[in-house]
Formats: structure tokens, C-alpha cells, sequence
């Protein structure tokens, strides 16, 4: 009597490519978490909807800041941690109510010196970082700036970074690159 063997199937040349393939991105997926372990630069670029971050004496860069708004997290231990709020959504990057408590877990429970909101003053309502201008439906109305609101985004930043309002300043800047050291 013979005793029947259970039937082994090789996988077949284009599901081995596959897995080739997905190895990469799998282990890229998998070691995502080390990298925001990773000490931060001397210098980083902050796009619209991004976050940035750089160790003491180092520099954040926010490129073409027109109807922008910067919010710059000044650390006791000498780093930036810094984000670049857009006015409209930048597609696949965060929106203006999604960007502040990205900002805030970045920062962590590290102390914090000061925060510093430059950019298109006039062009934001406070509101805009709790609802973005995309997620108002049809026939709601998306609050419009009526001038520089300068303590309603100074309370409007503190309260969703869970500071004091006494750490940020805010300043209206004219348009282009801002590089804060």
C-alpha cells in the first residue's frame, strides 16, 4: 500500500517576479517607522502640505510661499520642526485642517520655545485649520478673511499645538522662498 503524498506546487516565473518586486516596497514599509526615528539634517526643504524637521543650527526652507502661512516650532534643544500650510490642497499632501496636528505629533512631547506663523496673513481665516476651504460642501459657506487676523491664527495655532498663545507670534511676509534658522 502506498501512502499518497500531499502535491507540491512551484510558484509559478511571473509570481516569483511579483514577489521580486514587492520585496522592496514591503521592506521600505516595514523600516518606515526608523526613519522618523532618524536624527534630522542640517537643512530641509518644506513643500506645500509638507512637514520638515532639522537639528540645532539648522535651516527650513519653504519654497514659493504666496497664499501660504509657515508654522515654525522653535525646540529648547535648538532644533525646527516646521510645516507648510497651503491656502487650497496640494493633491496626495496634507490639507490646512489635517497639518497642524500632524505638526503638533512631530513635535512630541519635546519642550517648545517659541512658534512662528509667517506667510499670506491676510488671505487666512483661523477657521481654515480646523476645516479646510475643501471640505465645505455645496451651499456651505466657506468663511472668507475680512483683513490680517493676526490673534485669531496666533490662538487658532496655539490651541491645536496645545501651547500657551503667550509662545506665537505671527507676521505677514511678503511673497517668496522663507528660509528659517
Amino acid at each position: 500500500m502506498s501512502i499518497p503524498q500531499p502535491s507540491v506546487r512551484q510558484p509559478s516565473r511571473r509570481a516569483l517576479m511579483a514577489l521580486a518586486l514587492a520585496l522592496p516596497a514591503l521592506a521600505a514599509t516595514a523600516t518606515a517607522p526608523a526613519r522618523a526615528a532618524e536624527r534630522p539634517g542640517p537643512a530641509a526643504t518644506v513643500r506645500e502640505g509638507q512637514l520638515g524637521e532639522v537639528a540645532r543650527g539648522g535651516a527650513l526652507t519653504y519654497p514659493s510661499v504666496t497664499s501660504c502661512l509657515t508654522v515654525t516650532v522653535r525646540l529648547r534643544q535648538g532644533g525646527l520642526v516646521g510645516a507648510h500650510a497651503s491656502l487650497f490642497q496640494v493633491p496626495g499632501e496634507l490639507r490646512s485642517d489635517a497639518i497642524l496636528p500632524a505638526l503638533r505629533k512631530a513635535v512630541g512631547g519635546r519642550a517648545v520655545t517659541a512658534v512662528e506663523v509667517r506667510g499670506a496673513v491676510g488671505a487666512w481665516h483661523p477657521g481654515y485649520f480646523t476645516k479646510a476651504i475643501e471640505a465645505y460642501g455645496d451651499g456651505e459657506a466657506v468663511p472668507v478673511p475680512q483683513g490680517p487676523d493676526y490673534d485669531g491664527l496666533a490662538a487658532a495655532v496655539a490651541r491645536q499645538l496645545c501651547l500657551p498663545r503667550a509662545l506665537v507670534s505671527v507676521q505677514d511676509v511678503p511673497d517668496g522662498d522663507q528660509v528659517v534658522r
